[in-house]
C-alpha cells in the first residue's frame, strides 16, 4: 500500500522534513552555481548607484506579479545572478564599512533549517524544540554576562528593538515602583520621565523614547571624554540638574557605533545604584568582547546592569537578525505578560503548554536561536574570542599604518575593531566624502563614514571609518586598502574641490 505522505513528499512544493530539506539544499547548489558564474568579485558592483539600481529593476522586468511563474529553478537562478552581479560581498577583505560581518557557513545552514521548520516562539505548539533552545541559549549568554539564575531574556529583530524593549520594561518597572500602571493609564501619569545616555549613544535610544510616548526630548545627553566615553561626573551632574523629573533609565554604551568605545560601566553602575535608576547597557557591538580572554575586561561592570542589549549579527558572525535583550531579573517581564484564549489560555499554561509570548512585543517570532545555538556548539567561546582578537589585531595594525602616513590623521584610538580617520586636505568634508564614494563606485573598497566633533573645530567634521569584522583578512589586505585609498585620494584632490562641488550639485538636481 502506498504511503500518501511519502509519495507526496517526493513532489511537494513544501520543505518537508528530510527529503524536502534536501530539495532546499539542491536549490542552494543551483543558486551557488549562478553566483560563481556571474559574481563581480568586488565589495560592491562598480558604477553609479542610480545606474546599478536601474539595472536590477530592468533585469527583474516590468512591475506586477506575473500570471504564470517561470519555475522554481529559473527563479532561484535569476535571483542568484542578480545578487552576484549587483549585490554586496561581505567576505571580501576590503569590505569594511559597517557592523555587518560575513556570516559563518554553519550559521547560514542553521538559518535555513530555521526557515524550513517555520517554527514560532510564542507558544509550545508553535515549535517546542526551539523554545527549549532559546531558554538554553539565553541562559548561557546571561551567565557569560555575569547574571544569576533568576535572569532571563529574549531574541529580537535587532538591537534597536532590544533597546526599545529594555526601555519599555524600565519604564513599566519604574512606574510600578511609583504606584502607576503606565500600561493602562499612559505616560501622562508620570512626571517628566527622562532617560540619560551619552552624547554619542545610538540613535535608537531617541527612537525608543519617541515610540514609548516620552518624546525624544526626554533623552538627556551626557558629555563624553576625549575617547568618546561617558563622563561619570557629567552623568552625576546631569541627574542633579534635571530637577523634578522621573528618571526611567541610564543607558551606558558598550561599543559605540562610530568608535567602538565603551563607557566606564562600573562607575556608571555606582551612580545608577545610588540614585536607584534602572541601568541598561547597550552592548549590541561590544558584548562579543566577552568571548575573548584578552578583551573581556573591557566590559567589567556589565553584570551590574538591569538589562543588556547584544547583537550576535555583529560580533558573532550570524546572519541578521540575531539580537537579544537580557534581563538580570526575568520577573520584570511581568508587565508584558498576556493571556490570550486562542494562544496561551491559563489551563494550557498550567499543563506545561506555555511559550514566550509574554517576553516580547511580537507574537509570531522566528526561531533565530537555531543559528546562534548551532554556532555556540560548533565553535565554543574560545574560537569566537580568537576570531574577535584577529579583528582587533587588524584594527591595531590599521591604526599603525595611519600613523606612518603624513596625509592621514587618526581621529580616535582603537578599542575594538573600528578605526576612525580622515584624509588631511584643504576641504576636508568635500574630499573625504568623495573619497568614499569613489572607492565604492569603482568597486575597489567599501569603507564607512561619519561626522565627529574634533577639538578645536567649530562643527562636526566628515571622517572615514573602517569596521573590521573579517578574521580572514590579513595585514596585506589592510595595506592594499590604504594603498588604494591614497591613490584615489590624490586623484580626487587633484580634481579640485570646485569641480567636486559642481558634480554634487548636478547629481542633486
Amino acid at each position: 500500500m502506498t504511503d500518501d505522505r511519502t509519495s507526496a513528499s517526493q513532489t511537494s512544493r513544501f520543505a518537508r522534513p528530510g527529503t524536502g530539506w534536501a530539495e532546499v539544499g539542491r536549490g542552494l547548489t543551483e543558486a551557488a552555481e549562478a553566483v560563481a558564474a556571474h559574481h563581480h568579485g568586488a565589495p560592491l558592483p562598480s558604477g553609479d548607484p542610480v545606474a546599478v539600481l536601474s539595472a536590477v529593476t530592468e533585469a527583474i522586468g516590468a512591475e506586477g506579479i506575473p500570471e504564470t511563474g517561470i519555475g522554481e529553478s529559473e527563479a532561484l537562478r535569476r535571483m542568484a545572478r542578480l545578487v552576484a552581479e549587483y549585490g554586496l560581498d561581505l567576505t571580501h577583505p576590503l569590505t569594511a564599512a559597517h557592523l555587518q560581518p560575513a556570516p559563518l557557513s554553519v550559521a547560514v545552514a542553521a538559518d535555513a533549517l530555521a526557515s524550513a521548520t517555520n517554527a514560532s516562539l510564542d507558544t509550545y505548539d508553535s515549535g517546542p524544540a526551539t523554545l527549549a533552545l532559546e531558554t538554553w541559549t539565553v541562559q548561557s549568554l546571561a551567565r557569560m554576562a555575569g547574571f544569576g539564575p533568576q535572569s532571563g531574556g529574549v531574541f529580537s529583530p535587532g538591537g534597536s528593538i532590544s533597546n526599545l524593549l529594555a526601555l519599555m520594561i524600565a519604564r513599566d518597572h519604574t512606574a510600578s515602583r511609583l504606584g502607576v500602571d503606565v500600561r493602562h493609564d499612559g505616560v501622562a501619569a508620570l512626571r517628566r520621565p527622562v532617560v540619560f545616555c551619552s552624547r554619542v549613544a545610538h540613535f535608537s535610544v531617541h527612537r525608543a523614547c519617541a515610540a514609548l510616548g516620552l518624546g525624544e526630548s526626554a533623552v538627556i545627553g551626557v558629555e563624553v571624554d576625549s575617547h568618546h566615553r561617558m563622563v561619570p561626573e557629567a552623568l552625576e551632574s546631569a541627574i542633579r540638574e534635571a530637577g523634578d523629573v522621573t528618571p526611567l533609565a541610564i543607558v551606558a554604551t558598550a561599543g559605540t557605533t562610530d568608535f567602538g568605545t565603551i563607557d566606564p560601566l562600573t562607575e556608571i553602575a555606582d551612580i545608577a545604584e545610588h540614585h536607584e535608576i534602572w541601568l541598561h547597557v547597550d552592548a549590541a557591538y561590544g558584548f562579543g568582547s566577552l568571548f575573548s580572554d584578552r578583551l573581556c575586561g573591557l566590559l567589567t561592570g556589565i553584570d551590574r546592569a538591569d538589562s543588556v542589549t547584544l547583537d550576535l549579527h555583529k560580533v558573532g558572525w550570524q546572519p541578521a537578525a540575531a539580537s537579544l535583550m537580557l534581563l538580570a531579573d526575568a520577573g520584570r517581564f511581568a508587565s508584558l505578560n498576556r493571556s490570550v484564549a486562542y494562544l496561551n489560555p491559563d489551563d494550557d499554561v498550567e499543563a506545561g503548554f506555555s511559550g514566550l509570548l509574554g517576553q516580547t512585543l511580537q507574537t509570531t517570532r522566528r526561531p533565530d536561536v537555531l543559528k546562534v545555538a548551532t554556532t555556540l556548539m560548533a565553535y565554543g567561546r574560545r574560537t569566537l574570542g580568537e576570531m574577535l582578537e584577529k579583528c582587533n589585531d587588524l584594527a591595531l595594525y590599521a591604526e599603525q599604518r595611519i600613523a606612518t602616513e603624513l596625509q592621514l590623521e587618526l581621529v580616535a584610538p582603537v578599542t575594538l575593531t573600528t578605526v576612525v580617520f580622515r584624509y588631511r586636505c584643504a576641504d576636508l568634508d568635500v574630499v573625504n566624502g568623495e573619497l568614499r564614494r569613489r572607492l565604492i563606485s569603482e568597486g575597489k573598497a567599501l569603507i564607512g563614514r561619519t561626522q565627529v566633533r574634533i577639538p578645536g573645530e567649530d562643527e562636526p567634521q566628515t571622517c572615514l571609518k573602517l569596521t573590521l569584522l573579517n578574521p580572514d583578512a590579513t595585514q596585506s589586505d589592510i595595506d592594499a586598502l590604504f594603498d588604494e585609498f591614497l591613490r584615489v585620494a590624490l586623484e580626487v584632490e587633484s580634481e579640485g574641490t570646485d569641480t567636486l562641488s559642481e558634480k554634487m550639485v548636478r547629481v542633486s538636481e
